[in-house]
């Protein structure tokens, strides 16, 4: 089987973002964004989606965190998707409930290269650290838009904001393994019109 690997930069006047993924990794992480908190949610996702992710990204952090962390969203999503490539064989569609102490949040993915993104996670407070917990729904749009993916994450049941945010990540993680797995039965693309 080829590697399905990806190298993606990105460079603006507020940000310079380098992101490195296997698809077919151990799960290990290698992340700085200068952003604590979303540097183990990239953790997370890492871990439990058993991807090996590298990112670097610096920006313009003294005026907020957006442009970085949709930055690093919109250069991981275009990395899924070059990684991915035709996506013959593949599984297409992953779901996960993950529950984190008395949070439970469900992620629904499907690879079909028709983007889409609907996010209804809400939490309080609006911060976690410096993290403000609105990027979430910046972060999962810039990766679903950039990398084809119809995504769908419910929050089930809430609480603690950091728990809520990081279930978030590990069902988007699980989902995201479930979906990209090669399923050996299948020949070609996963779709009756032939492409994705």
């Amino acid at each position: 089987m080829a590697q399905r690997t990806a190298e993606v930069s990105r460079e603006t006047k507020e940000t310079k973002v380098f992101v490195r993924l296997n698809i077919d990794g151990h799960g290990e992480a290698d992340v700085a964004t200068g952003i604590g908190f979303f540097d183990h949610m990239l953790a997370q996702l890492a871990k439990h989606g058993v991807f090996d992710i590298c990112v670097r990204a610096e920006g313009d952090l003294e005026v907020d965190f957006h442009h970085v962390v949709e930055d690093t969203g919109i250069a991981l999503g275009r990395a899924f998707a070059q990684a991915l490539g035709e996506k013959a064989n593949i599984a297409r569609f992953g779901s996960a409930a993950v529950p984190m102490d008395e949070c439970l949040v469900l992620a629904a993915v499907d690879l079909s290269g028709r983007p889409y993104c609907h996010v209804d996670v809400h939490v309080e407070p609006d911060k976690v650290g410096q993290f403000d917990t609105e990027l979430l729904t910046e972060f999962m749009r810039a990766l679903a838009h950039n990398g084809g993916l119809n995504l769908h994450l419910r929050m089930l049941s809430g609480g603690n904001a950091h728990h809520v945010l990081e279930a978030t990540f590990k069902a988007l993680a699980r989902a995201l393994d479930e979906a990209t797995r090669i399923d050996e039965r299948r020949q070609g693309v996963p779709s009756t019109k032939g492409v994705l």
